[in-house]
């Protein structure tokens, strides 16, 4: 499964595709629609800053292939598994929850326990050789690449341990 609507067993009417669809080489986005939809944009009424650049398409057909081909997908459902396990093997007070699908996952810090907020944290795990987002005051979420291996992956967690 490719999109988050896949997993929930939903058909949007739309959905619009940017930032990783060219694996980070050049600017695009992307709109998917049955025609029914499409349809009803007639030319003109639409715009996009990186939409529809001949190159940009070829970059993002290529990026698309390299994802179907080296079965990155798959890769992030079982690593993202393995992560999110590991995470709740540790014995932190600090961690209320783990959550996430595939490679997108977070902590959700315990505020009872502690007033380290998920930017202090994120500054610790910098320091320690892990970049991570903090996203509001206590959830700090990990968003690593989808070419990433089992090992990166354990020693993210080693970090986070620490």
């Amino acid at each position: 499964k490719l999109l988050a609507c896949e997993w929930e067993g939903i058909k949007p009417d739309m959905v619009l595709l940017g930032k990783a669809l060219s694996g980070g080489v050049y600017p695009v986005s992307a709109v998917l629609a049955n025609k029914d939809v499409m349809l009803a944009i007639r030319p003109g009424e639409h715009g996009s800053t990186f939409g529809g650049n001949p190159l940009g398409c070829k970059v993002a057909m290529a990026a698309l292939e390299v994802l179907k081909r080296e079965s990155l997908t798959e890769n992030a459902l079982k690593l993202g598994k393995l992560f999110r396990e590991e995470l709740g093997k540790l014995k932190s007070p600090l961690i209320k929850t783990v959550r996430g699908r595939g490679l997108l996952n977070a902590i959700v810090i315990d505020n009872e326990v502690s007033d380290k907020t998920a930017w202090h944290v994120c500054l610790v795990l910098k320091e320690n050789g892990l970049l991570a987002k903090p996203t509001h005051e206590n959830i700090i979420r990990f968003a690593p690449p989808l070419v990433i291996n089992r090992d990166e992956i354990l020693e993210g967690v080693k970090i986070i341990e620490r």
